[in-house]
């Protein structure tokens, strides 16, 4: 919203064709400043019975300069209700006035078939704005949150525990008039310096033999960017001889890739360094890179890697790639690997690729969880036919009576 006013060089005086009209400008912004907070319920049916009105209370979390909490009813809030329900809200903890916010409520599905109860103002059109909170103790929230005899039969409950997941959005505005200064500002070139370093051979002080190649480099660099080089080069174990340090079980390529990246950080070009130009060259590439990466503490390589093999999953190297993030602990790669290989149309394919008779061999437990992610590839037809009959059991209402669809 851009407002604009005109300034004359005279009042009362209309200006002439040679002075300049002088047009000032200024922009209004409103925008939100989000924060959330996870909430976990342990001894569920311990709290059951201590009385409707009773509730309890998260720790007090802050978002946009406000403190908040999360409520949980496991009687209810109102009395007409008798219990059926179990009620949940968020309060504001501190002193505000009118504090305009947008809330997100969602209580966790623990089967891990993600199918969360989620209650949310973030991402669609509000007819009325965000909800207004009036003073400290203000709440928004569901009183007939969940049927309580429902929920004791579901998957949001394990182990006698709740896991409550709570988003805020506080609105705040502000506007913004014409900037006298603007200075650009380069992006950082650290990482290019450090690279010219290790071109230009200057102050070299260290050497790695790898599968018959050298590698020279400067121990302050490898021992400041990777927590394994400090040990190796100046800890109490280090290594007398730095003239030639032999690498074991790394080819050459690989090495020579992450120590482009401890000094460039970024990523080399994988095809040009291998030599071919083919996807699965470069997921080959990756895998290596990812493994040495997790060898030498490189925890940002590591991430990139995990994130160029998302990216690249294949139906003839997912197999082995699945195994990878097994045994390196990459739980976002192994979770995208695993729902890919459950699908109908790779199952088949991927069983008959010689990756997965390595992922057999190498990671047999791996196989139980596939087993889990195929049946619930083949409940998700199942379940979707059924979530019209549940929505009128689990919507809820807040608390000015106006329902919010619930997002599975």
């Amino acid at each position: 919203m851009v407002g604009m006013g005109r300034v004359y060089k005279e009042a009362l005086k209309p200006s002439s064709s040679s002075e300049a009209l002088a047009v000032t400008t200024s922009t209004s912004i409103t925008d939100t400043v989000n924060g959330s907070h996870e909430f976990k319920i342990t001894g569920y049916s311990l709290s059951k019975g201590m009385g409707i009105g009773k509730y309890i209370s998260s720790d007090t979390f802050m978002v946009g300069g406000y403190t908040w909490a999360i409520y949980f009813y496991p009687d209810g809030k109102s009395l007409e209700d008798n219990s059926t329900y179990v009620s949940l809200f968020i309060a504001l903890a501190s002193e505000g006035t009118d504090v305009r916010a947008l809330f997100e409520l969602t209580l966790l599905d623990q089967s891990g078939r993600e199918r969360h109860k989620v209650h949310s103002h973030f991402g669609r059109a509000l007819e009325s704005g965000p909800y207004t909170l009036k003073y400290k103790g203000s709440m928004w929230g569901y009183k007939r949150f969940f049927k309580r005899t429902a929920l004791e039969t579901s998957d949001y409950l394990k182990d006698d525990c709740l896991h409550v997941h709570c988003c805020v959005g506080v609105v705040r505005s502000h506007t913004e008039g014409p900037k006298i200064y603007s200075i650009p500002l380069p992006p950082s070139d650290i990482g290019l310096h450090f690279g010219q370093l290790l071109e230009t051979g200057k102050g070299i002080d260290v050497n790695f033999e790898v599968d018959g190649d050298t590698f020279s480099a400067h121990k302050l660099v490898l021992a400041a960017r990777s927590p394994v080089f400090r040990a190796q080069l100046y800890g109490p174990m280090k290594d007398q001889n730095t003239h030639c340090i032999k690498i074991e079980d790394m080819e050459s390529p690989v090495f020579k890739a992450l120590i482009h990246f401890i000094y460039w950080d970024t990523l080399p070009d994988l095809e040009e360094l291998t030599g071919l130009n083919s996807n699965w060259a470069s997921t080959l590439m990756s895998q290596h890179l990812l493994a040495a990466a997790d060898r030498y503490g490189l925890e940002r390589l590591r991430l990139l890697c995990e994130a160029k093999l998302c990216e690249g999953v294949a139906i003839n190297t997912v197999a082995t790639t699945l195994a990878l993030a097994e045994q390196h602990h990459c739980y976002q790669l192994k979770s995208v690997c695993l729902k890919f290989v459950a699908l109908p149309e790779n199952l088949r394919a991927v069983m008959q690729t010689e990756g997965f008779e390595y992922l057999k061999e190498s990671c047999p437990h791996v196989l139980t969880e596939l087993l889990e992610y195929v049946a619930r590839a083949n409940e998700h037809s199942i379940i979707v036919g059924k979530q019209g009959t549940e929505g009128s059991i689990l919507d809820g209402t807040d608390v000015h009576g106006r329902r919010v669809k619930q997002r599975v």
